[in-house]
């Protein structure tokens, strides 16, 4: 696949369930963030959760999973929205499919046209995330919430 090769979030289906179980952050990583079996189970039993796979062009290369309260029913008066997970299989990491699924994200998020900021958090520590979401303009709250440091993308700021 070549740079060229568009990004794009589509919903998970019995068809393509398996793929995502599938998919995996390389050994290291494995402490920054959940399985994707962890994350589906959780879904299952959260309404907030918006979840999708990631493929760059055809082929599944990572899965992405927010915390949208305006999926809730009755929705708060003003809902918040976060990344709950993301992910990119180890296999496809270094090649931009990261970088162009959460400009994706943040585009969904927007065009919603309810939320101020998007937040995410990351658990600190060597090879973390953070220089990734730091590049595409996320920055630091100066909260800690369970010992994850959380960072916001001000949606009105310009696109990532």
């Amino acid at each position: 696949m070549s740079p060229e090769t568009p990004v794009t979030l589509r919903e998970i289906t019995a068809a393509t369930v398996r793929q995502v179980l599938n998919l995996s952050v390389a050994e290291s990583q494995k402490g920054f963030v959940a399985s994707n079996a962890v994350s589906l189970a959780q879904a299952l039993f959260a309404p907030e959760a918006w979840y999708r796979a990631i493929y760059a062009g055809e082929e599944m290369v990572g899965f992405v999973m927010l915390d949208d309260q305006s999926l809730l029913n009755p929705p708060p008066a003003h809902p918040e929205i976060g990344v709950w997970r993301f992910m990119v299989d180890a296999r496809h990491q270094g090649r931009g499919f990261g970088r162009a699924a959460m400009q994706q994200v943040i585009h969904h998020v927007r065009s919603k046209g309810l939320f101020t900021k998007l937040e995410l958090s990351y658990v600190p520590g060597p090879g973390c995330p953070e220089p990734f979401y730091l590049s595409l303009g996320f920055v630091h709250t100066g909260h800690v919430d369970d010992g994850e440091v959380v960072l916001e993308f001000l949606l009105d700021a310009a696109p990532a």
